[in-house]
Parts: structure tokens; C-alpha cells; sequence
């Protein structure tokens, strides 16, 4: 049974900003209603090997091949199925080193975010980089290959640059879980 929603606004008419996150939630809120469960057993599919054909997904979830590539389709426009990638072995290919690095900011400013995410972005090793409430600005998820990489990699590219204040690293002992699957 699909489920209601009713919001209240105190202010009419909205703001821009208002509005834009209003219709923001009723597209999403659509998009998410109009997924069935095959959609989902699809996606929980896909989630664990990208790699399967129309027809495999089609014996996994019940329908058709050509169902399943018109859906597949359909949830890959709706923005749902970013993309396909490889799982690559960081163990194997020589990354043992796992780091989760909290940054300080050396200052609050729209340039100062900017130069840091420009600093992020041209550095391969930071796999993914989050900001965050608290008392670090932002934490990074690295992999190097040595003690003596990640120590260059502080102490070279990001204690260096101008917009850092302070980096703290922690090295992770011991990975219990590891997904890139969303519960669905």
C-alpha cells in the first residue's frame, strides 16, 4: 500500500531555494514510487555483478529479456544505475595500505573549499573525500602502497597546500566490511 505524503508550509509563496528543494523531494519521491519490486530484485542484481547479461538478469528476477533491458534502461535515464564498474583487488595489485584522513580547513571560505577540492580531485590515491560536521572539515578515504607513500603524501601534497590547517591519519589494522551495495 503506497504511503501518503502531506508537507505544510508555514511561508507561501516559497522561496526559490525553497521550491527547488520541494520539487526536488516530489521527483524523487515519484521516481521511488514507481519502482516495483522487480525494479529493486533488478538493481539488488546489479549491485553484485554489473556484469550480467539481459538474459541472466531475466532467470535471477522473473521477467523477460527484453522487459529487463527496457527497465534496466529506464532506471539507468532516471539517474538510479550511475554506472558499471570493476571490483579490483587493492591487496593484490599492491595498495595494502589503508587510510582514513581527517583534514582541518586553514580557512572557511568558498575559494579555500574550492582550492581543497581542486587538491582532492587531481590526487588518485584519495579514493573518496566527504565534508563533515565536527571538528575535521573534511575525511578522506586513501590507499597507498607504503607507510613511506602515505607519509609523502601528508607530509608533500596535502600539510603543503594552502588550504590545509591540520591532517590527521588513522591506518586501518583490519577491513570487517567492505560494499559499495545500498540496502535496498
Amino acid at each position: 500500500m503506497p504511503h501518503s505524503v502531506c508537507i505544510v508550509l508555514a511561508i507561501w509563496p516559497p522561496s526559490d531555494v525553497l521550491y527547488a528543494q520541494m520539487m526536488h523531494f516530489v521527483i524523487n519521491n515519484a521516481i521511488l514510487t514507481r519502482m516495483d519490486p522487480f525494479d529493486r530484485k533488478i538493481m539488488r542484481a546489479l549491485q553484485s555483478s554489473g556484469a550480467q547479461t539481459n538474459q541472466e538478469l531475466a532467470d535471477r528476477v522473473g521477467l523477460s529479456p527484453s522487459q529487463i533491458s527496457r527497465r534496466r534502461q529506464q532506471l539507468e535515464a532516471e539517474g538510479l544505475i550511475e554506472g558499471y564498474a570493476a571490483r579490483l583487488s587493492a591487496d593484490k595489485l599492491g595498495f595494502g595500505v589503508r587510510v582514513f584522513v581527517h583534514v582541518t580547513l586553514a580557512a572557511h571560505s568558498p575559494d579555500n573549499s574550492r582550492h581543497f577540492a581542486e587538491l582532492v580531485r587531481r590526487t588518485p590515491e584519495i579514493l573518496e573525500a566527504h565534508a563533515l560536521t565536527g571538528e575535521a572539515d573534511y575525511l578522506l578515504k586513501v590507499v597507498v602502497r607504503s607507510l613511506k607513500d602515505l607519509s609523502d603524501l601528508i607530509n608533500e601534497r596535502l600539510l603543503p597546500h594552502a588550504s590545509v590547517d591540520r591532517v590527521r591519519s588513522e591506518i586501518v589494522l583490519e577491513t570487517l566490511k567492505e560494499s559499495t551495495a545500498l540496502p535496498l
